[in-house]
């Protein structure tokens, strides 16, 4: 049989199950790939919050990534937690390496506000990592962390992605879910727009969601689709994960990766 396309996600593990490596795995079956791992991290995670964190030796993180890729091969890679600014400069330096599309998610906090980057991580991140993306997601959060632009609004988003793209991603993702009313997403490469909206769902239980975005862009870049539609794919997957979201625990719970097949 013909294997499916592949997708390598370089990430940390949230032991919880809903973030991370995890949610970044189950996205891509979902999505009907084959995914595989670098593990950059390993957390203490729960529905309540990141109890600790622990990374990977450099030399961990470049052996795992040679080990799929020169064997394996990859169509697409995504990366998220990178926790330091070794880890940054190792993967960017990796990705070099590689003619994929590659996904950016520049995680920064957890959905509770625990950190997951080292302050001395981010002018690696704009420097090094970013200019290496095909598409970078951040969240509000992040995009004033990497740039310092605040976003309160919806016009600002604009601004926002202008201020990303300056780092050198073809593409920036500005996700807006954290303003009022519709959740809100601009993609652009500075010249062509596209404004993703979805209807806001009453759901609390939400963890997982960035990763969950990025990995579904990762998987449709990986089986051919172009950015705008693979962006836009994965919008409709993860909107439909955040409706079908459940509580597990005592905090926020995740959303459900398996939607579709219930």
């Amino acid at each position: 049989m013909t294997a499916p396309v592949r997708v390598l996600t370089v990430a940390g593990s949230d032991s919880g199950g809903g973030a991370g490596i995890q949610a970044d795995l189950k996205t891509m079956l979902a999505l009907g790939t084959h995914g595989m791992s670098v593990l950059t991290a390993v957390t203490a995670q729960n529905s309540l919050g990141v109890q600790g964190a622990w990374e990977l030796p450099a030399d961990a993180v470049r052996a795992q990534f040679r080990s799929v890729v020169d064997d394996i091969g990859v169509q697409a890679v995504k990366t998220g937690m990178l926790a330091s600014a070794e880890l940054v400069s190792t993967v960017a330096e990796l990705l070099a390496g590689v003619d994929v599309p590659v996904v950016v998610d520049p995680v920064g906090v957890s959905k509770h506000g625990d950190s997951l980057l080292a302050t001395a991580a981010l002018d690696a991140v704009r420097t090094e990592l970013l200019p290496r993306a095909t598409v970078a997601t951040p969240n509000l959060d992040e995009v004033a962390q990497l740039t310092g632009v605040h976003v309160t609004g919806e016009r600002e988003l604009r601004a926002a992605a202008d201020a990303v793209l300056a780092y050198g991603p073809r593409w920036a993702l500005i996700k807006g879910g954290h303003l009022p009313g519709e959740a809100t997403d601009l993609l652009t490469d500075g010249t062509d727009e596209h404004w993703l909206r979805a209807p806001r769902h009453p759901n609390e239980h939400t963890h997982g969601t960035g990763c969950t975005l990025a990995s579904a862009i990762a998987a449709e870049l990986a089986k051919g689709a172009g950015v705008p539609d693979a962006v836009g794919a994965a919008k409709d997957y993860v909107t439909g994960a955040i409706a079908a979201g459940f509580a597990l625990g005592a905090g926020i719970g995740p959303v459900d990766h398996a939607w579709r097949l219930r």
